[in-house]
């Protein structure tokens, strides 16, 4: 299997772990959202040194990871470009700050807690946001950010993007194919051939999004994505929304 083929199974696997996410999955988007803004905020507001506090906000992500039935693994791996990212915004807090704190008995470096909650912060923010998007549809995800009168013109290119970016990817195996048949044995493009390659993926892909956008407008697009189904706030959606409130708040303002 290509780099393509393996980045495109990835790309479509991912609608496909949103639509068979169990329970969590039939929760109105929009309380799932407006969960998910709730954590990040709280997370993001724990104190500086406040790593103990920082820990216990992940009981959320554990949680609904069992909850939506996503493989902890499987998100991971599908984060490992991210991770390493997160995890270098505490590397020079312990060069910055070496003023001597006690924690849990132990005398540390400042920096190093600061640090150390940092990354946390990180970590659970991407994993909150992760599980939004693994248990729900990007069309769902739309939809209630409209609720919340997000401009629909920002929505519908967050949509067209997401899509798009299947086509593309679409394309550039189509392209990689050819070039394979053309250049069988050689390992990778020639450098040479990477300007014509990646022009004619470019056209290629443009083409094809107008022959989808012109399909869009025969079907009535007029400039808003919307949605064919119709979502109901029910009783579960708000016990999820009233119970997930309440559980944040509490670990983050009396759990301690």
């Amino acid at each position: 299997m290509s780099k393509f083929d393996a980045a495109l199974s990835e790309f479509r696997s991912i609608d496909d772990t949103a639509r068979i996410s169990g329970w969590v999955g039939r929760i109105h988007p929009l309380v799932k959202l407006t969960v998910t803004l709730l954590y990040a905020v709280a997370v993001c507001s724990c104190g500086h040194y406040d790593l103990a506090g920082t820990v216990r906000m992940a009981a959320y992500p554990a949680v609904l990871f069992i909850l939506g039935e996503v493989p902890f693994g499987e998100a991971v791996r599908r984060l490992r470009i991210v991770l390493p990212l997160v995890l270098l915004l505490g590397v020079l807090e312990p060069f910055l700050d070496r003023t001597p704190v006690l924690f849990a008995g132990i005398t540390m470096r400042s920096g190093l807690l600061s640090g150390l909650t940092l990354v946390l912060k990180g970590l659970l923010t991407v994993f909150g946001a992760y599980l939004l998007i693994a248990t729900t549809t990007i069309e769902d995800l739309c939809t209630a950010l409209r609720k919340l009168h997000v401009p629909k013109e920002l929505v519908t290119v967050i949509l067209l993007i997401y899509r798009y970016l299947g086509i593309l990817l679409s394309e550039g195996r189509r392209v990689w194919q050819a070039y394979s048949l053309r250049a069988p044995g050689q390992k990778g493009v020639a450098a040479i051939a990477w300007g014509p390659l990646v022009g004619q993926m470019l056209l290629r892909s443009m083409d094809r999004a107008q022959r989808l956008y012109q399909s869009m407008q025969l079907r009535g697009f007029q400039g808003e994505f919307r949605s064919g189904k119709t979502w109901k706030i029910r009783g579960q959606d708000l016990i999820y929304l009233v119970l997930w409130s309440g559980v944040i708040l509490w670990m983050r303002f009396f759990w301690k």
